[in-house]
């Protein structure tokens, strides 16, 4: 007996998953289907993104929908239009013999029109974003009083996402079903709250421990200072060559400056975020699914919901501030049971967010050098060997030409021809690494380690520093002087030419400022603005005496005599 239909689905149903080439299912598929089937229980799955919750709930929803009722028997609602599709597509896949079963999408961004006369035909499954599907029952374009079935899938998604109203809505619209089946990769207090606030005793499956990562991930982190944090970026991209991946960042001006970078030099990258409209937003990828793109490059919010197969690498160029969206952003690759990579650039001063996020996903993260100039061309060097031994030779007449080869190069030795090869491939290469330089920074050490080497001292100012690569530093500039914390920090930047990546905390006050910044530019910046003019005042700025002091010990910074300024400018 075949596997999918020992969970009791139907000849039709295991024809479509086998000729698909399902051949096991997996847990979450295992644990759900039966369960499922009955069509009357409330369901709570938890499992990571990639393992088969889409075939999980479709499988059931198909086998139990009555194809004589042409009428919404099933409602599905996602966070994303991605996914929207995405199972969409995956569920018309599914009900390949399943016939006179008809499904339809409803999204932002397409015409609302064409989704109301496809509805006023008649459906059975209606796969919905919560904006669209909402803006049809406002106009009464869809009938949900008949809906058996609600899905919610990447729950924790939509309420991230501010989707909690919207849900609530839904959900009293549809007051004749039978079960609500609930998917998340996380259960935060607001998914628990929708269970029980609308299920009944639901029958709860967890896959993995609750909040752990997809095992089938390597977690891999990189101690470096900010200035160097794009050149890492491209050092890390450089030596995965067969690298077919997405990179994310903090906000949608980050996403865009490095696409444009990287496009200058050669990659093949886009960004996706919130200035794109829905069209822009489709044919990048579409691009990127082809694979007609190596990378995207995208904020956490335009990456929602994204479902591409074959992801290997995950890059964060920036760790993010919710420790739960590092599962969801790595989520995104070690899919159906393949194995991916999670790359996290990140300061010294973040380790301790390694540190959490270890707990977080039980796993262990493995702290890498970034590889140097040489590494990076060894890498690439082998990668385009193997391609040249791999290269398809039947199709082609090449056998005309091999004399005229054979001619041409009969006063040349092997060596020196793979030497012209790798010259004629290689040589950008090779110039742009030949003088790379280190970027790797020491993590921090342990405070207690920190403690013995000073006699059991604490020496705050030494061990935050030295050790966490940031320093601080006073200006005599405030809020008195008409300054607010964006057009402070626009200022200091523009005056020292920096980038915002190096600094840290700012603690703007009314007769001075504190600010927190890579002991790398430090120097530059006090160079900057040290002994400038500012509304006829003369700008003081230098190192605060101790690194980072606690609020109680703040108050007038050391005054330096001369010789002391002298040795910061």
């Amino acid at each position: 007996m075949n596997a999918f239909e020992a969970l009791g689905l139907n000849e039709q149903l295991v024809r479509a998953v086998t000729e698909l080439g399902f051949e096991t299912p997996t847990s979450i598929q295992e644990k759900a289907i039966p369960v499922l089937l009955s069509g009357t229980t409330d369901f709570m799955g938890l499992a990571q993104t990639g393992t088969g919750k889409t075939a999980a709930f479709g499988l059931p929803l198909l086998q139990l929908i009555d194809p004589s009722q042409r009428h919404p028997q099933a409602l599905i609602v996602c966070p994303t239009r991605e996914l929207c599709l995405q199972i969409t597509n995956d569920i018309e896949a599914f009900k390949k013999h399943s016939r006179n079963i008809y499904t339809e999408a409803v999204y932002g961004g397409a015409s609302i029109m064409m989704q109301m006369r496809n509805l006023k035909k008649g459906v059975h499954i209606v796969v919905a974003t919560p904006g669209r599907l909402i803006d049809l029952i406002e106009r009464k374009a869809i009938d949900l009083q008949k809906v058996k079935y609600v899905v919610l899938d990447e729950a924790d998604e939509m309420l991230n996402m501010g989707f909690r109203d919207d849900i609530d809505f839904v959900l009293k619209n549809t007051i004749n079903r039978e079960s609500i089946w609930l998917f998340s990769a996380t259960m935060p207090p607001e998914v628990r709250a929708i269970s029980k606030n609308y299920m009944e005793s639901p029958k709860e499956v967890t896959v993995g421990k609750r909040n752990s990562g997809n095992v089938n991930i390597d977690h891999q982190y990189f101690v470096v200072s900010a200035q160097y944090r794009y050149e890492a970026l491209k050092r890390l991209i450089d030596f995965n060559p067969g690298m077919y991946g997405i990179i994310f960042t903090r906000t949608k001006a980050d996403a865009q400056e490095i696409s444009e970078r990287l496009a200058k030099s050669g990659y093949e990258i886009e960004a996706l975020h919130g200035d794109l409209s829905q069209q822009q937003r489709d044919k990048v990828m579409g691009r990127f699914r082809t694979k007609n793109l190596q990378l995207l490059i995208a904020t956490d919010v335009a990456a929602r919901g994204i479902d591409v197969d074959g992801i290997t690498h995950v890059i964060n160029y920036e760790l993010p501030d919710d420790m739960e969206v590092y599962t969801h952003r790595s989520g995104r690759t070690g899919r159906a049971g393949k194995t991916g990579v999670c790359l996290s650039i990140c300061h010294s001063r973040e380790i301790y967010k390694i540190r959490s996020l270890e707990k977080i996903t039980n796993a262990k993260f493995h702290k890498l050098d970034v590889p140097s100039g040489k590494e990076v061309c060894r890498k690439q060097f082998f990668h385009f060997m193997d391609k040249l031994m791999q290269a398809d030779l039947s199709h082609g007449d090449y056998e005309t030409y091999l004399p005229d080869l054979i001619e041409k190069f009969e006063t040349v030795s092997k060596e020196e021809v793979l030497q012209r090869v790798a010259a004629l491939e290689f040589n950008h290469f090779l110039k742009y690494y030949e003088n790379a330089e280190d970027l790797n920074r020491p993590e921090s050490r342990d405070r207690r380690s920190t403690m013995q080497e000073t006699g059991g001292r604490r020496d705050r100012g030494q061990f935050n520093r030295r050790d966490s690569g940031y320093t601080r530093l006073f200006i005599n500039l405030g809020t008195k002087d008409g300054f607010y914390k964006a057009s402070f920090l626009q200022f200091i930047l523009d005056e020292s030419d920096l980038k915002k990546e190096v600094l840290g905390k700012i603690d703007l006050r009314e007769m001075n400022t504190w600010v927190e910044i890579d002991m790398d530019s430090a120097g530059r910046m006090i160079k900057s603005l040290d002994g400038k003019r500012y509304n006829n005042r003369i700008i003081r700025m230098n190192e605060a005496d101790g690194g980072f002091k606690r609020p109680s010990d703040e108050g007038r910074p050391r005054q330096y005599g001369s010789r002391e300024k002298r040795n910061f400018r």
